[in-house]
């Protein structure tokens, strides 16, 4: 598969609110103008969100601030990785009131406001602040931007006959390294060095039901910084893959549909992800299963945590070994 590269600012949308073909491509940095979304025009199939998930050697963090046109969604989940315990405060408003979100990534903060659930990501120099309350749970967290580190960004086009009518514009930046702190029920822990955040910013308009699989790891390997970003299944046939490697800030496009095994009756069992850029296997250790069926929103969520191990084609060719980083792989249908 050839990707194009984008290395100049340019529009996600045309005139119209439809995908601007130039926009089709993948980036090392946030060049993509996506203030076309949402567009009233197409209302009801705008999907704006910025989802940031944190590991720590105690515990797993995850925040989402979104609006899809008809309503917001904004949820705090942490795991307590040494008890099993799972605490998440989901909330559900109609419309877009209480969601703030940038026209395009970097263009200003990201905010939920409701009685359970308040967000505050902001971007700073060189880090962006991830600050946050709800029922147990605060977290003042900072996820570091090293000089030099770069993020994926990818256009992913979904045809029907021929046409191109909906689209996702998505960011997806591992290996941040993460320090603040968490606090539940009172007792704060530090989000110590050897912590790691991930970023996963979406732009688009998406058709009603999607399956899709995301994959995402953070670590250091002999005295290297690595990021792992995989993608699977809502890419196919598109032209366009979420795969890449990233070594000390430096991003590897793997423009491959890679192969994606694991057991869908026993999601704790390892998963191995290969092809001819990658031979991978993802150990889990916990499931975090989720079930929402309210309205027109249904999704059903298998999101598994734990370690990598094998090894990935970087753009020299030369094979980079990943074992030991720590994140996540996951299954996800939605009907949205």
């Amino acid at each position: 598969m050839t990707e194009r590269e984008i290395t100049e600012r340019v529009p996600l949308t045309d005139a119209r609110g439809g995908l601007n073909p130039a926009a089709l491509g993948w980036t090392r940095t946030p060049l993509h103008d996506t203030s076309g979304i949402p567009s009233r025009r197409h209302w009801g199939r705008n999907k704006r969100w910025e989802y940031w998930g944190v590991m720590t050697p105690t515990h797993v963090i995850a925040l989402t601030v979104s609006c899809i046109d008809y309503l917001s969604l904004h949820s705090v989940w942490v795991l307590d990785r040494a008890t099993g315990e799972e605490i998440e405060t989901t909330v559900l408003s109609p419309g877009g009131r209480s969601a703030t979100l940038p026209a395009s990534l970097g263009d200003g903060p990201a905010r939920a406001q409701t009685s359970k659930v308040t967000l505050d990501i902001d971007e700073i120099e060189d880090a962006t602040t991830l600050r946050g309350s709800a029922p147990r749970v605060t977290f003042d967290i900072t996820a570091g931007r090293p000089a030099g580190h770069e993020a994926l960004g990818v256009v992913v086009p979904w045809r029907r006959n021929g046409r191109i009518r909906h689209f996702q514009y998505t960011v997806k930046d591992v290996a941040r390294p993460a320090y603040g702190t968490l606090t539940i029920d009172g007792t704060t822990f530090d989000v110590p060095e050897g912590s790691w955040a991930v970023l996963d910013h979406g732009r688009g308009r998406w058709p009603y039901q999607v399956w899709w699989n995301w994959a995402a790891g953070s670590g250091t390997v002999d005295g290297r910084v690595i990021g792992l970003q995989l993608g699977s299944k809502w890419t196919d046939g598109s032209g366009a893959t979420e795969n890449a490697l990233v070594v000390d800030g430096h991003l590897s496009k793997i423009s491959e549909e890679l192969v994606w095994d694991y057991d869908s009756s026993d999601w704790l069992r390892p998963w191995h992800i290969h092809g001819e850029s990658a031979d991978l296997t993802f150990t889990p250790f916990h499931n975090k299963h989720s079930r929402t069926n309210v309205l027109v929103i249904s999704t059903r969520t298998d999101q598994l945590f734990g370690t990598w191990s094998g090894w990935v084609l970087d753009d020299t060719g030369s094979r980079v070994g990943v074992d030991g980083i720590e994140g996540w792989a996951e299954d996800v249908l939605n009907r949205w």
